[in-house]
């Protein structure tokens, strides 16, 4: 029987953007307490701060030498180099981090003021680029000249960027920065600043400003705060009076779910700077965002009136951190914009809501999984909106839970590797539980049926997944050692089958979070048992009983009548492997020596990595096949190949790689007993320190050696 191929679902142009603003965000956010730090030493040293220290602020003469300070040097050479290092490694781990500061160093000589657009080019380019090149000698490099080449490698490539920046993009990235300053003074000089609430104000709902926020207002109102002392262009997205407003107006005209929760939501929004905290009720009613785009504009009116501004970002959006880097001369002038800004937000959403039907709003569960999905990954204030159950309920899965879970499966494209351990770790913790009733099994995206009660997916695997399990509540995992969705599916486990019944949307957005993991392991499934061609029922119920069978009860290796999956000659304490390719040929050649497979199933295994990284988490990987290259498997087989000083594996670090190739459900004890190693500090601590074969065949419970 074929097997059907789900087309990959087209990606919107906002989620373009999202994506591009968050990989922006991502190189400023890290570095927002170095913004924060310049900006007190700004307000309180600099010749018009509140206490003036000419040798910190950078201004006046010392013994006949002009003072220096930490203000200059800082804007101009610490942010946009903590940038760019930042930016060089979330494309290249340190490595390119270093090479990106480098190249940034050219851009910053060459343009002569502060170059926070320039390091966004520069370090992610330096990255990028310094990854190509180590790819071009990648495992040719002969023993002991690793460090020679890695290091003479980065330096001549650094210092070429450098001077490509200086005379290449200083230039670009001058203009464009003099240019977009030009734009902002027009608009300012002509009283057209506040129509940017029109924009600003609906994007934040959607989650598309931080490609503008942190890719072009941050870097034009560091450049204005250095020259004029503040800038009003950190306070167009921050002031966070329009959202208080529309909160405001749901604490004395809401109703129900809503009314309740928004007096948390407001201390939240107002106090902590979590702005996302009142997406969700604009989302209940669209129309409120012209109460937002009323209050934005307010803000900035006031703003431009009383010349008022802020020295440095105010990140996270928080009043206080919006007073915090208030300039001297702008308390009242800020202050005012916040309260008016709040005003009139309150004042057009109490009129939205006083004129429309409240049966017109949407669910508060239904809008927080609508603003989840758009942020592309679960929001850390939403169980607040919807109570302890949120986490569960929201992030817009497919299917509505009715009643107790009694199928759990995880799903992917291939058979063999991380879905059976995913779902060996799952089902432990619902056993745990107290619910050994519930099935957890495994299952190839292809042999899905629509009788499950809740799919786990990895993140980029979700959308191939819905349309064959539409009734079921959809997770995306990214850790399948540890990810905490495992405690909210065990939480919703507990609820619906304590209390009969509960109706939940499951999320299926994946981790990301600021801060957070990124999606890096694939829910590789298999139909255990199954494999590729188990298309009937009776055979995919056979895979799906052989794999949610508990470990003790699945064929040990080495036993009478069964297959030696993990045998001695393939486990290897010491890898020469030096990087994720590299490591995959050599455990794929672990499994060839052992004649499991031919060498078709190594290449079908960099195939599988490109599409989706086995990373695993608890510096684990396990590389494997494609679900086409079942036919290149001719027993199933696992290697074990340990690097004691790690490996990069798509900026994770990797230092145990288990090679698999499975047919049926014969492969899926060892799994189990990995499984139960790596969620277990403990006895991944004892494995790192393992001296011999027979420790390592110990541990994950070989019975003979």
């Amino acid at each position: 029987m074929a097997t059907e191929t789900v087309a990959k679902p087209r990606t919107s142009a906002r989620v373009h953007v999202q994506k591009f603003g968050t990989f922006l965000s991502g190189m400023i956010m890290p570095n927002i307490g170095a913004f924060i730090a310049w900006g007190l030493i700004t307000a309180l040293f600099i010749e018009k701060g509140w206490f003036p220290v000419p040798q910190l602020g950078g201004f006046g003469e010392t013994d006949g030498v002009a003072n220096t300070g930490l203000v200059g040097p800082m804007i101009t050479y610490l942010l946009p180099l903590l940038i760019a290092y930042t930016g060089g490694r979330m494309v290249y781990d340190v490595r390119g981090g270093v090479v990106g500061a480098i190249g940034t160093m050219g851009v910053i000589v060459g343009a002569g003021i502060p170059m926070f657009i320039g390091a966004m080019i520069m370090g992610p380019l330096g990255g990028w680029t310094m990854k190509k090149i180590d790819s071009i000698w990648d495992g040719k490099i002969r023993p002991g000249f690793e460090m020679l080449v890695n290091n003479f490698s980065a330096g001549i490539w650094g210092a070429l960027l450098a001077m490509l920046g200086f005379f290449g993009i200083a230039p670009v990235v001058t203009a464009f920065s003099e240019g977009a300053g030009r734009v902002v003074q027009f608009l300012v000089d002509n009283g057209l600043l506040p129509l940017t609430s029109i924009f600003i104000e609906p994007a934040k709902v959607l989650f598309l400003n931080n490609a503008i926020n942190h890719g072009v207002l941050t870097p034009l109102g560091v450049q204005q705060s250095l020259e004029q002392g503040k800038s009003i262009l950190f306070l167009l997205e921050a002031n966070p009076g329009p959202g208080l407003g529309i909160l405001l107006a749901y604490m004395f005209f809401g109703r129900g779910a809503a009314k309740a929760s928004a007096p948390g939501a407001a201390i939240i929004h107002f106090l902590g700077g979590i702005h996302e905290i009142y997406f969700p009720y604009v989302l209940m009613r669209p129309l409120l965002i012209l109460a937002a785009i009323a209050g934005g504009m307010t803000g900035i009116a006031t703003l431009a009136i009383t010349g008022s501004g802020l020295v440095a970002p105010a990140a996270p959006g928080s009043i206080f951190a919006v007073l915090a880097q208030t300039s001297r001369d702008s308390y009242i002038g800020v202050i005012l914009a916040v309260l008016l800004a709040t005003a009139a937000s309150f004042l057009v959403a109490s009129v939205i809501m006083k004129t429309t039907k409240h049966s017109d709003e949407v669910d508060l569960n239904d809008a927080t999984s609508r603003m989840e999905q758009m942020k592309g990954k679960k929001s850390s204030v939403a169980s607040t909106l919807t109570g302890a159950g949120a986490g569960a309920a929201a992030g817009g899965g497919v299917g509505v839970l009715a009643g107790p879970v009694r199928n759990i499966v995880f799903a992917c494209d291939a058979g063999m590797g991380s879905s059976a351990m995913g779902a060996s770790v799952l089902r432990n913790k619902i056993k745990a539980a107290g619910f050994p009733d519930v099935k957890v099994t495994n299952a190839a995206i292809a042999n899905l049926r629509d009788d499950y009660d809740v799919v786990i997916t990895h993140q980029d695997l979700t959308e191939r997944a819905k349309p064959a399990t539409s009734s079921a509540v959809h997770y995306s995992v990214d850790n399948f050692m540890s990810s905490p969705r495992y405690d909210e599916i065990v939480e919703l486990v507990r609820e619906s089958n304590s209390e009969g019944a509960v109706t939940a949307e499951g999320p299926d957005a994946g981790a990301g979070s600021p801060g957070g993991a990124s999606a890096s392991g694939p829910a590789t499934a298999a139909a255990a048992g199954a494999g590729a061609a188990a298309a009937s029922h009776g055979a995919h119920a056979a895979g799906a009983q052989a794999a949610d069978a508990p470990a003790d009860a699945a064929p040990a290796a080495g036993t009478a009548g069964a297959p030696e999956i993990l045998a001695r000659e393939s486990v290897v304490l010491d890898g020469s492997a030096t990087t994720r390719d590299a490591a995959i040929d050599e455990a794929g050649r672990l499994l060839l020596a052992r004649g499991a497979v031919d060498e078709g199933y190594i290449a079908a295994m960099h195939e599988r990595e490109e599409s989706v990284s086995t990373y695993m988490g608890s510096f684990l990987a396990i590389p494997h096949g494609t679900n086409a290259a079942k036919d290149h498997i001719r027993k199933s087989a696992v290697s074990v190949i340990r690097y004691p000083q790690g490996i990069d594996w798509n900026g994770k670090q990797v230092k145990f790689v288990v090679g698999v190739a499975g047919v049926n459900n014969e492969h899926l004890h060892i799994l189990s007993s990995i499984a139960k190693v790596f969620t277990s500090k403990e006895q991944v601590a004892r494995l790192e320190a393992a001296t011999s074969v027979d420790e390592v065949l110990e541990l994950f419970g070989k019975v003979n050696a």
